[in-house]
């Protein structure tokens, strides 16, 4: 929990320093820059959180049946598509600079 204080309070800060600069007379760029940065990095993380424990269910499903390797390789997957989506949100984002 501690570290999610952590994480919270540096992107806040980024925010703030980005919206300082926007508000001075400054472009966007700041605010664009932190939204691409916060796109792929908080998909990543949803994404390590979410197949840690996925992988670890998997991995009890096939250690009982093995036949049960190709569903739990499936659902190990899904979770990527998180982070395909987060740079694909970046890609966009970037077009705006």
């Amino acid at each position: 929990m501690k570290k999610l204080g952590i994480i919270f309070a540096v992107v806040l800060g980024a925010l703030a320093f980005a919206a300082e600069g926007a508000a001075s007379g400054g472009s966007d760029r700041g605010l664009i820059a932190v939204g691409m940065g916060l796109a792929v990095g908080l998909a990543a993380l949803g994404t390590g959180v979410a197949q840690a424990r996925i992988g670890a269910a998997g991995l009890g499903a096939v250690v009982e049946d093995r036949g049960n390797f190709g569903i739990a390789f499936i659902f190990f997957l899904l979770p990527e598509t998180l982070v395909i989506f987060g740079l694909l949100i970046a890609f966009i984002l970037n077009g705006k600079l």
